[in-house]
């Protein structure tokens, strides 16, 4: 495993899960570096989207998945995968975003104040400079400003996942996960959403599944490959795409097999 110099957000260990019989992650060990960009590549069926979801807790939504092992959260210490731990203060803490734009049939406005209105928060002056704080963090505000009110819906599809991100943010989360953000989008609205990416690295620590190689050399500080359920290597992202240390990473990255 890379030693890593930088100060760590999370720090993965011993983690097993299970769908219940079916042990889908096997033993991962991972640090996550507090704001940078890490992506998580491998095959289809790898165990990306299953780890990814581990860290908000969105297995819990499903009888019969179980964890094991660490995801501690750091200042604090915390364990954010214990059953004591409630999964919806972790989600207050770790933000995801979609594979596909999935905007709340609301308007602009309120699918970005949705997070604060579930935290009880009513102040209207608060949610408005919230919304808008959120809408310019995704890069979202000048195309919207006017259109607040406007159902999400009418907005591009490449707008509607920006939406997806502001909503995500307006929470201000520790972590912002990011499953496939830009496979259902166009090479235009795919490069906007990496710039993106990029630009929101200063305020938050980010975790990327992609599918896209290209995609990962291009926005991510460490990669990780997974296959069957296993991290196969992990490292600076320059260094797995140029002097993978695994015969099978660069079996993968170069196309011959997955």
């Amino acid at each position: 495993m890379v030693n890593i110099s930088e100060s760590l957000k999370a720090q993965v260990k011993d983690l097993n899960f299970y769908y219940n019989d079916y042990q889908a992650l096997k033993n991962i060990q991972l640090p996550i570096t507090e704001n940078r960009i890490t992506a998580l590549i491998g095959p289809s069926g790898c165990g990306k989207t299953t780890y990814l979801r581990c860290f908000n807790r969105m297995h819990d939504l499903y009888p019969g998945n179980r964890y094991e092992g660490e995801i501690i959260l750091y200042p604090d210490g915390l364990n954010i995968i214990e059953p004591k731990v409630d999964p919806i203060e972790v989600r207050m803490r770790i933000s995801m975003v979609f594979q596909k734009p999935n905007p709340f049939p609301k308007t602009v406005f309120e699918n970005v104040a949705y997070g604060l209105r579930v935290r009880g928060e009513t102040r209207k002056s608060l949610l408005e400079e919230k919304v808008e704080n959120a809408l310019k963090q995704a890069a979202l505000w000048e195309e919207v400003k006017d259109r607040l009110h406007d159902l999400a819906f009418n907005l591009s599809g490449g707008q509607q996942q920006r939406l997806c991100i502001a909503r995500a943010l307006a929470t201000g989360p520790e972590i912002l996960l990011f499953d496939e953000p830009t496979s259902a989008l166009d090479p235009t609205a795919t490069s906007k959403i990496e710039e993106l990416i990029i630009q929101l690295k200063k305020e938050v620590t980010i975790i990327i599944v992609t599918h896209n190689m290209q995609q990962a050399a291009r926005v991510s500080d460490y990669t990780a490959f997974m296959y069957l359920g296993e991290i196969i290597e992990f490292d600076k992202t320059d260094k797995v795409f140029t002097h993978p240390s695994q015969k099978l990473t660069e079996d993968y990255i170069t196309g011959r097999f997955g």
